[in-house]
Protein backbone atom coordinates (compact mmCIF):
# COMPACT_ATOMS: atom_id res chain seq x y z
CA UNK A 1 0.00 0.00 0.00
CA UNK A 2 2.58 2.72 0.87
CA UNK A 3 4.59 1.66 -2.45
CA UNK A 4 1.34 2.64 -4.26
CA UNK A 5 1.21 5.91 -2.91
CA UNK A 6 4.40 6.61 -3.21
CA UNK A 7 4.24 5.63 -6.73
CA UNK A 8 1.20 8.13 -7.01
CA UNK A 9 3.34 10.83 -5.11
CA UNK A 10 6.16 10.70 -7.81
CA UNK A 11 3.29 11.14 -10.81
CA UNK A 12 1.78 13.50 -9.43
CA UNK A 13 4.73 15.72 -8.29
CA UNK A 14 6.37 15.02 -11.83
CA UNK A 15 3.11 16.28 -13.55
CA UNK A 16 2.91 19.34 -11.38
CA UNK A 17 6.72 20.12 -12.15
CA UNK A 18 6.18 19.73 -16.10
CA UNK A 19 3.08 22.09 -15.78
CA UNK A 20 5.29 24.72 -13.74
CA UNK A 21 7.98 24.48 -16.78
CA UNK A 22 5.75 24.71 -19.14
CA UNK A 23 4.26 27.87 -17.61
CA UNK A 24 7.71 29.75 -16.96
CA UNK A 25 8.37 29.49 -20.46
CA UNK A 26 7.16 31.99 -23.63
CA UNK A 27 3.85 30.65 -25.07
CA UNK A 28 4.46 29.46 -28.31
CA UNK A 29 2.32 30.34 -31.90
CA UNK A 30 0.91 27.21 -33.75
CA UNK A 31 0.01 27.13 -37.36
CA UNK A 32 -3.13 25.29 -38.06
CA UNK A 33 -3.78 24.07 -42.28
CA UNK A 34 -6.48 22.17 -43.37
CA UNK A 35 -5.95 21.11 -47.37
CA UNK A 36 -8.75 19.81 -48.95
CA UNK A 37 -8.89 17.69 -51.41
CA UNK A 38 -10.70 16.54 -55.06
CA UNK A 39 -8.75 13.31 -55.07
CA UNK A 40 -5.89 11.10 -53.95
CA UNK A 41 -3.90 12.20 -56.80
CA UNK A 42 -3.79 15.92 -55.69
CA UNK A 43 -3.09 14.41 -51.88
CA UNK A 44 0.01 12.80 -52.93
CA UNK A 45 1.69 15.87 -54.20
CA UNK A 46 0.74 17.64 -51.01
CA UNK A 47 2.17 14.53 -48.67
CA UNK A 48 5.23 14.84 -50.82
CA UNK A 49 5.81 18.20 -50.41
CA UNK A 50 5.79 18.10 -46.40
CA UNK A 51 7.55 15.06 -46.35
CA UNK A 52 10.52 16.02 -49.22
CA UNK A 53 10.93 19.88 -49.00
CA UNK A 54 8.86 21.70 -46.56
CA UNK A 55 9.41 19.50 -43.09
CA UNK A 56 13.55 19.33 -44.07
CA UNK A 57 13.30 23.30 -44.73
CA UNK A 58 11.70 23.80 -41.45
CA UNK A 59 13.90 21.91 -39.29
CA UNK A 60 16.90 23.46 -40.91
CA UNK A 61 15.39 26.76 -39.87
CA UNK A 62 14.70 26.02 -36.73
CA UNK A 63 11.30 24.49 -36.41
CA UNK A 64 10.94 21.05 -34.81
CA UNK A 65 8.15 18.68 -34.08
CA UNK A 66 5.93 19.34 -37.65
CA UNK A 67 2.72 17.26 -37.48
CA UNK A 68 1.05 16.12 -40.51
CA UNK A 69 -2.45 14.36 -40.32
CA UNK A 70 -5.07 12.04 -42.00
CA UNK A 71 -8.71 12.65 -40.81
CA UNK A 72 -9.21 8.88 -39.73
CA UNK A 73 -12.87 8.93 -41.07
CA UNK A 74 -12.72 12.15 -43.81
CA UNK A 75 -16.78 12.84 -42.49
CA UNK A 76 -15.20 16.25 -44.29
CA UNK A 77 -14.16 14.79 -47.53
CA UNK A 78 -10.09 14.02 -48.47
CA UNK A 79 -8.26 16.23 -45.90
CA UNK A 80 -4.67 16.55 -44.54
CA UNK A 81 -3.98 18.82 -41.04
CA UNK A 82 -0.89 20.43 -40.57
CA UNK A 83 0.39 21.96 -37.61
CA UNK A 84 3.34 24.27 -37.57
CA UNK A 85 5.00 25.26 -34.04
CA UNK A 86 6.72 28.93 -33.81
CA UNK A 87 8.88 29.58 -30.99
CA UNK A 88 7.39 33.67 -31.88
CA UNK A 89 5.46 36.02 -33.56
CA UNK A 90 8.59 36.96 -35.19
CA UNK A 91 9.59 33.65 -36.28
CA UNK A 92 6.22 33.24 -37.83
CA UNK A 93 6.32 36.27 -39.16
CA UNK A 94 10.08 35.31 -41.29
CA UNK A 95 9.25 31.70 -42.08
CA UNK A 96 7.95 32.70 -45.44
CA UNK A 97 11.02 34.88 -46.92
CA UNK A 98 13.29 31.74 -45.15
CA UNK A 99 11.83 29.47 -47.39
CA UNK A 100 12.02 31.72 -50.50
CA UNK A 101 15.75 31.33 -49.38
CA UNK A 102 16.06 28.16 -49.12
CA UNK A 103 17.58 26.74 -52.54
CA UNK A 104 17.38 23.38 -51.57
CA UNK A 105 13.59 24.07 -50.58
CA UNK A 106 13.12 25.49 -53.91
CA UNK A 107 14.37 22.64 -55.76
CA UNK A 108 12.08 19.60 -53.47
CA UNK A 109 9.28 21.96 -53.66
CA UNK A 110 8.99 22.08 -57.24
CA UNK A 111 6.29 19.53 -57.87
CA UNK A 112 3.52 21.78 -55.28
CA UNK A 113 5.09 25.55 -56.20
CA UNK A 114 4.76 24.95 -60.08
CA UNK A 115 1.35 23.21 -60.17
CA UNK A 116 -0.30 24.57 -63.13
CA UNK A 117 -3.73 25.89 -62.78
CA UNK A 118 -5.18 22.75 -64.50
CA UNK A 119 -4.41 20.29 -61.94
CA UNK A 120 -4.12 22.63 -58.69
CA UNK A 121 -2.18 20.54 -55.90
CA UNK A 122 -5.21 21.50 -54.03
CA UNK A 123 -9.01 22.21 -53.83
CA UNK A 124 -7.82 24.99 -51.38
CA UNK A 125 -6.07 25.06 -47.94
CA UNK A 126 -7.91 26.59 -44.33
CA UNK A 127 -5.69 28.05 -41.75
CA UNK A 128 -5.14 29.72 -38.30
CA UNK A 129 -2.87 31.04 -35.88
CA UNK A 130 -3.33 29.67 -32.25
CA UNK A 131 -1.21 31.08 -29.19
CA UNK A 132 -0.76 28.84 -26.31
CA UNK A 133 -2.26 28.81 -23.48
CA UNK A 134 -0.34 30.42 -20.11
CA UNK A 135 -0.03 26.58 -18.14
CA UNK A 136 0.72 24.38 -21.34
CA UNK A 137 3.04 26.96 -23.28
CA UNK A 138 5.15 24.36 -25.00
CA UNK A 139 3.58 21.67 -27.29
CA UNK A 140 4.79 18.68 -26.06
CA UNK A 141 5.21 15.33 -28.10
CA UNK A 142 3.53 12.54 -27.04
CA UNK A 143 5.32 10.12 -25.31
CA UNK A 144 3.60 6.45 -26.65
CA UNK A 145 5.01 3.15 -28.53
CA UNK A 146 1.75 2.40 -30.50
CA UNK A 147 2.32 2.42 -34.34
CA UNK A 148 1.32 5.30 -35.55
CA UNK A 149 -1.30 3.30 -37.81
CA UNK A 150 -3.10 2.78 -34.25
CA UNK A 151 -2.69 5.81 -32.68
CA UNK A 152 -5.71 8.54 -32.03
CA UNK A 153 -4.90 11.95 -31.86
CA UNK A 154 -7.90 13.66 -30.90
CA UNK A 155 -8.31 17.85 -32.02
CA UNK A 156 -10.73 19.70 -30.55
CA UNK A 157 -12.19 22.86 -31.05
CA UNK A 158 -14.53 24.92 -29.01
CA UNK A 159 -16.48 27.40 -29.78
CA UNK A 160 -17.79 30.77 -27.72
CA UNK A 161 -20.67 32.89 -28.20
CA UNK A 162 -18.73 36.27 -27.01
CA UNK A 163 -14.99 36.76 -26.59
CA UNK A 164 -15.46 37.12 -22.53
CA UNK A 165 -16.38 33.77 -22.43
CA UNK A 166 -14.13 32.21 -24.66
CA UNK A 167 -11.73 33.75 -22.47
CA UNK A 168 -13.56 31.91 -19.10
CA UNK A 169 -12.85 28.75 -20.88
CA UNK A 170 -9.69 29.49 -21.56
CA UNK A 171 -9.31 30.00 -17.83
CA UNK A 172 -11.12 26.99 -17.39
CA UNK A 173 -8.63 25.04 -18.20
CA UNK A 174 -6.23 27.07 -16.47
CA UNK A 175 -6.69 28.35 -13.50
CA UNK A 176 -9.61 26.22 -13.32
CA UNK A 177 -7.61 22.74 -13.69
CA UNK A 178 -8.94 21.14 -16.32
CA UNK A 179 -4.97 20.54 -18.20
CA UNK A 180 -4.49 18.94 -14.57
CA UNK A 181 -7.00 16.58 -14.75
CA UNK A 182 -6.20 15.77 -18.92
CA UNK A 183 -2.42 15.19 -17.22
CA UNK A 184 -3.43 13.35 -14.20
CA UNK A 185 -6.11 10.93 -15.96
CA UNK A 186 -3.06 10.25 -18.46
CA UNK A 187 -4.66 11.53 -21.54
CA UNK A 188 -1.27 12.47 -23.14
CA UNK A 189 -1.89 16.08 -24.31
CA UNK A 190 0.01 17.73 -27.21
CA UNK A 191 -0.84 21.32 -27.03
CA UNK A 192 -3.62 24.06 -25.84
CA UNK A 193 -4.24 27.39 -27.45
CA UNK A 194 -6.23 29.81 -28.22
CA UNK A 195 -7.31 31.26 -32.25
CA UNK A 196 -6.16 34.36 -32.68
CA UNK A 197 -6.58 34.86 -36.62
CA UNK A 198 -8.89 32.11 -38.23
CA UNK A 199 -12.75 30.96 -38.18
CA UNK A 200 -14.86 29.80 -36.20
CA UNK A 201 -14.54 32.62 -33.69
CA UNK A 202 -14.13 33.03 -30.55
CA UNK A 203 -12.29 29.50 -30.02
CA UNK A 204 -9.53 27.65 -28.80
CA UNK A 205 -7.99 24.16 -30.11
CA UNK A 206 -6.47 21.17 -28.51
CA UNK A 207 -4.71 18.09 -28.66
CA UNK A 208 -5.08 14.71 -27.04
CA UNK A 209 -3.31 11.15 -27.92
CA UNK A 210 -4.46 7.78 -27.45
CA UNK A 211 -2.69 4.53 -28.57
CA UNK A 212 -5.88 3.40 -29.89
CA UNK A 213 -9.34 4.42 -30.13
CA UNK A 214 -10.25 1.87 -27.15
CA UNK A 215 -7.87 3.48 -24.65
CA UNK A 216 -9.19 6.73 -26.39
CA UNK A 217 -12.62 5.81 -25.38
CA UNK A 218 -11.80 4.78 -21.79
CA UNK A 219 -10.13 7.97 -21.31
CA UNK A 220 -12.67 9.73 -21.92
CA UNK A 221 -15.05 7.58 -19.70
CA UNK A 222 -12.84 7.69 -16.91
CA UNK A 223 -12.66 12.19 -17.74
CA UNK A 224 -16.73 11.76 -17.07
CA UNK A 225 -16.60 10.12 -13.85
CA UNK A 226 -14.05 12.57 -12.78
CA UNK A 227 -15.12 13.87 -8.93
CA UNK A 228 -12.52 17.09 -9.63
CA UNK A 229 -14.21 17.29 -13.70
CA UNK A 230 -17.91 17.38 -11.64
CA UNK A 231 -16.89 20.01 -9.73
CA UNK A 232 -15.85 22.66 -11.94
CA UNK A 233 -17.68 22.15 -14.71
CA UNK A 234 -20.67 23.09 -12.40
CA UNK A 235 -18.91 26.58 -10.93
CA UNK A 236 -21.47 29.69 -12.13
CA UNK A 237 -18.00 31.38 -13.77
CA UNK A 238 -18.11 28.75 -16.53
CA UNK A 239 -21.76 28.82 -17.27
CA UNK A 240 -21.80 28.71 -20.87
CA UNK A 241 -18.28 29.11 -21.75
CA UNK A 242 -18.53 26.71 -24.73
CA UNK A 243 -21.60 26.70 -26.68
CA UNK A 244 -20.10 24.08 -29.85
CA UNK A 245 -17.73 20.94 -30.02
CA UNK A 246 -15.87 20.19 -32.98
CA UNK A 247 -14.21 16.62 -32.67
CA UNK A 248 -12.10 15.22 -35.21
CA UNK A 249 -9.92 11.84 -35.40
CA UNK A 250 -6.71 12.28 -36.63
CA UNK A 251 -3.75 9.11 -38.14
CA UNK A 252 -0.38 10.49 -37.84
CA UNK A 253 1.17 10.22 -41.45
CA UNK A 254 4.40 8.07 -41.59
CA UNK A 255 6.58 11.21 -41.61
CA UNK A 256 4.85 13.39 -39.12
CA UNK A 257 7.34 14.64 -36.26
CA UNK A 258 4.84 14.66 -33.55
Amino acid sequence: MLKRISTLSIFLLATMFAITTFAKSKPQYYETRVYSFKNAAQKTVVEDYFKNAAIPAYNRAGITSVGVFDEADQKDGLKLYVLIPYKSLEEFSKIGAKLSADAVYQQAAKPYLDTDHTMPAYERFESSLSVAFKDWTTLKVPTTTAPKSERVYEYRLYESHSEAKGNKKVDMFNEGGEINIFVRLGFNPVFYAQTIIGGKQPNLVYMTTFDNKKSRDEHWKAFGADSEWNRIKVLPEYDHAMTKAETHFLTPTEYSQI
